[in-house]
């Protein structure tokens, strides 16, 4: 009886569509945007006001259709897999074709791709070097912006660029199909890498692939993170399975997509090391791991003078902080705190979150040098959530940098569930309302920001408080009392790695 939820989704999804054309990203040199239909909607105030209801509508849809399929979907067992695979392709249709939304990020991609194809290094120039740069529908914060993107996808851009001309729809199509192939990487390997630790392969994709966060910001923004999770996820399972040279130069092409998936690279030689391994084993196959890996990505910096410019990415981190990340919040409490009180708020507020992004990275060598072998991949989850949420920046997507690594070594239907629910729909609402694509003339007769934050805030109240189905989810945290007692048994069950 998984269907029902289904279909809503993919009326959901249908809904983002339609919204789309009227308040998401469309380039200045996009023929689209001469259209009568598009006109219309982008320049009258019922046009966007009514595109602004949809997407809101749309994606609190496939929040309630993600829950009420987990719900559906009883016990897991049987051929719990093919709805789950079901829901993320009807989904993912019609967001593919979208408008992009929730980020613009793809449109920098194209004039990356450009400076690519003029023989220019992104590793050192913005692409405000490029003429007519922002016909492309980039975000002018990447104007003087040095990619942090590694050379594989910087090989992708140019080809990308060298296939279109730079015509931004269709570029927009291809590189939703470069994240469409991520996605399908996540589809195939978190059930077997679920499975090798005893938990149920269907749940573990329903969580970190059928969720609606991941759709949209890995399909509907087309984010080079799906391609960059994808990889990291197949590599985990191929180190997993003693095979931990195909599993090296995978989490590598990850690396070479966006350079954080470093992180993993320890935790592949420990996988390559065994079980029982002593510290000077480890210790050589730490080194050998990071030969190969770093050996592979010097030679592929050489074609187009890339070098080993994407290290930048690693070593010099964006500043600032995101107000809605632990430090970014707990950050600003202190900073107001210590203003209140005649002291130096700001630069207490700094300190907090310097000791707090220091303290991410000592969890991760903590989680490096302590820990059964057979918790491995658990391990690399934790330390991959800790770098992240211990950051000052934290960008919606971030947290399905590490979802798919929790879910499948086992996410319990309690607390942990829950936050995961909490967190997955604060996002979709905040991105509902966070970028709207509305020109400054067009008129409207309320703040379109405040509007969809309102319907996704009221939508999220009904699931909470007024829905049959989601309100018994989301208060008592479980999908059913039998499967949260099913979940523990598999959680326990002893995992196939060695």
């Amino acid at each position: 009886m998984a269907y029902p939820a289904i279909w809503q989704g993919f009326l959901g999804s249908l809904f983002m569509f339609a919204g789309s054309i009227g308040i998401g990203w469309i380039a200045n040199g996009s023929p689209m945007i001469r259209h009568p239909i598009v006109i219309a909607l982008r320049t009258e105030g019922w046009g966007v006001t009514t595109s602004a209801v949809l997407l809101t509508v749309g994606a609190m849809l496939l929040v309630r259709s993600w829950l009420r399929l987990g719900q559906r979907m009883g016990t897991w067992e049987g051929n719990s897999l093919r709805p789950i695979v079901w829901a993320i392709a009807a989904w993912s249709l019609p967001l593919l074709f979208a408008v992009p939304v929730y980020s613009r990020d793809v449109y920098a991609y194209i004039g990356q791709g450009r400076l690519m194809m003029e023989g220019q290094n992104p590793y050192t120039v913005g692409i405000s070097t490029l003429s007519n740069w922002f016909s492309l529908g980039a975000d002018p914060a990447w104007a003087e912006a040095r990619t942090p993107y590694g050379p594989y996808f910087l090989w992708m851009e140019h080809a990308v660029v060298a296939i279109t001309g730079a015509q931004p729809d269709v570029s927009v199509l291809l590189f939703r199909l470069l994240a469409a192939g991520g996605v399908l990487l996540c589809v195939l390997y978190v059930p077997k890498l679920a499975e090798l630790h005893g938990i149920n392969g269907a749940r573990a994709l329903w969580i970190a692939v059928a969720n609606p966060l991941f759709l949209i910001s890995f399909v509907a923004s087309a984010h080079n993170d799906a391609i960059m999770v994808g990889l990291a996820v197949a590599g985990t399972y191929f180190a997993a399975t003693k095979r931990p040279l195909i599993g090296i130069l995978l989490v590598t092409a990850s690396i070479g997509i966006k350079p954080i998936t470093v992180l993993l690279l320890p935790f592949i030689g420990l996988m390559w090391a065994g079980a029982g391994a002593s510290w000077p084993r480890k210790f050589g196959i730490w080194a050998a791991t990071a030969g190969i890996s770093f050996g592979v990505l010097f030679i592929s910096g050489i074609p187009h003078g890339l070098g080993m410019g994407w290290v930048w990415a690693i070593t010099d981190p964006t500043p600032g902080f995101t107000g809605y990340s632990p430090s970014g919040f707990l950050g600003q409490q202190i900073e107001f705190l210590g203003n209140a009180l005649g002291l130096p708020g700001n630069a207490m507020a700094d300190i907090l979150r310097s000791v707090m992004k220091w303290g991410g990275v000592g969890l991760v060598l903590l989680l490096m040098f302590r820990g059964d072998h057979s918790r491995v991949v658990r391990r690399m989850a934790l330390a991959f959530a800790a770098l992240v949420l211990l950051s000052p920046i934290i960008q919606p997507w971030y947290i399905l940098w590490f979802v798919p690594f929790l879910a499948v070594t086992g996410i319990r239907d309690d607390w942990q569930m829950r936050s995961l629910y909490v967190g997955v729909t604060f996002f979709v609402v905040f991105g509902a309302q966070d970028q709207l694509s509305v020109w400054s003339f067009v008129e409207v007769s309320v703040d379109l920001s405040s509007l969809a934050f309102a319907i996704a805030l009221l939508f999220a109240f009904y699931l909470v408080f007024l829905d049959i189905h989601t309100r018994r989810l989301l208060v008592q945290g479980r999908l059913s009392r039998w499967v949260g007692q099913n979940d523990r048994r598999l959680l326990h069950r002893p995992p196939t790695i060695r």
